[in-house]
């Protein structure tokens, strides 16, 4: 019988161990609920908050698409004035490069004919002192008879 007692109080020692054990895993379990709870409700808030930037991000796409096609019209219109601009530039440089031909030409003419022109300047310069001699004889004259005809003198010289 002393088996028995020993065997006994094992079994309510084991018994008294079952079920500490249970109550340990019961608060354990109670502890875990709460946290999974919570867990719940911030991913409850967190799936309010990831569809408010799943439709923020999607506006923000269609803005940047509209911005993108907006940009592409203006750079085509752009391009159309850079043509331009490029032409006007091509025109100024043929130009640049005519007035840069008829100068050459007109200095390898002058070059060419550089005593000519010395001697039309020396007749041009005599033949505008013979003018202006002429017209100062005119104006003697002229002064001349309107004095004569003043004086009620002569009429004819």
């Amino acid at each position: 019988m002393d088996w028995q007692i020993v065997l006994y109080i094992a079994a309510g020692i084991a018994a008294i161990a079952f079920l500490v054990l249970c109550i340990a895993i019961a608060v354990v379990l109670f502890s875990v609920k709460k946290n999974l709870d919570h867990v719940a409700s911030t991913l409850d808030g967190l799936d309010g908050q990831i569809q408010g930037i799943t439709r923020e991000s999607t506006d923000l796409l269609h803005k940047s698409n509209r911005l993108v096609e907006d940009i592409q019209g203006k750079s085509e219109k752009l391009n159309a004035v850079v043509d331009a601009v490029q032409g006007v530039g091509y025109s100024v440089t043929n130009l640049n490069d005519s007035v840069d031909r008829v100068t050459n030409s007109i200095t390898h003419n002058i070059s060419q004919n550089e005593e000519k022109i010395s001697q039309v300047v020396q007749w041009s310069n005599v033949a505008m002192e013979i003018a202006d001699k002429w017209q100062i004889r005119q104006q003697q004259r002229n002064r001349a008879y309107n004095k004569v005809n003043v004086d009620g003198q002569s009429e004819n010289l």
